[in-house]
């Protein structure tokens, strides 16, 4: 019966690998997808036999579960997206040119480098990047001087940023003006505007960690496939 009532179109695209839940909600309202050819409502069900399209590509669930682990470099957007504000960009999906559909896991904006994650598996995306759930993502920083302990200590704790405060999280010295910084939620350029909230610019933005997987063996520009034992692992951490 359930499969007869067909599935809401943003899990749809979601199982389906296109994008999370709410980024589906977001093209829906754009008009970007069609269930055949007609543009849905909001919650719309897809039913067996639909033909389901977004920006003019016909989408089908993918039963292969793609992880790919990418040490992204700076100047990389992590979108499909081939241009912001009217500027040509590149992004990490053509960058990689991986043979299937795979899709960033969040982002990690243009100036910073670091690991990536990147999956055709809209739920493993869903779970990582909603912060209610508090995995962790680990981060060298390098700012523009001489770093207090103070200063670190007053981040650990939380500050104010974006009409909220961050969450506690925790930070060590790496050096006189570096440091490492764990943090379980996602704010839009979190850690810059830690870091200029005490007075500092950062001048380099590695992430090294996201849950259980890390950069170790990997060339900045390279990605490789998660091992059956990462994925297993990846996916206890996330109760799936």
């Amino acid at each position: 019966m359930a499969e007869q009532q067909g599935v809401r179109i943003n899990k749809f695209l979601s199982e389906a690998g296109v994008c999370s839940r709410r980024e589906a909600d977001r093209m829906v309202e754009e008009g970007k997808v069609l269930i055949n050819g007609m543009i849905p409502s909001m919650g719309q069900r897809v039913l067996p036999g639909d033909k389901v399209s977004v920006d003019g590509r016909v989408v089908t669930k993918e039963e292969e579960e793609i992880y790919l682990a990418f040490y992204k470099p700076k100047g990389l957007v992590c979108s499909t997206a081939t241009e912001e504000n009217g500027m040509p960009v590149r992004n990490v999906v053509e960058y990689i040119n991986y043979p299937k559909r795979v899709y960033p896991v969040g982002r990690l904006d243009q100036a910073s480098e670091g690991l990536l994650l990147l999956t055709n598996q809209g739920d493993v995306t869903e779970k990582i990047l909603r912060g209610r759930y508090g995995h962790e993502k680990e981060y060298f920083v390098k700012v523009d001087r001489p770093i207090s302990d103070e200063d670190l200590a007053r981040m650990a704790k939380g500050v104010p940023i974006l009409d909220t405060v961050t969450k506690p999280c925790k930070i060590w010295r790496e050096d006189k003006d570096s440091f490492h910084i764990i943090l379980t939620q996602g704010l839009n350029r979190q850690i810059r505007r830690m870091c200029e909230f005490v007075g500092y610019d950062v001048v380099h933005l590695r992430r090294d960690r996201v849950i259980n997987i890390t950069l170790k063996g990997l060339k900045k520009g390279r990605y490789r496939e998660l091992t059956p034992s990462e994925v297993h692992m990846l996916k206890k951490q996330l109760g799936m």
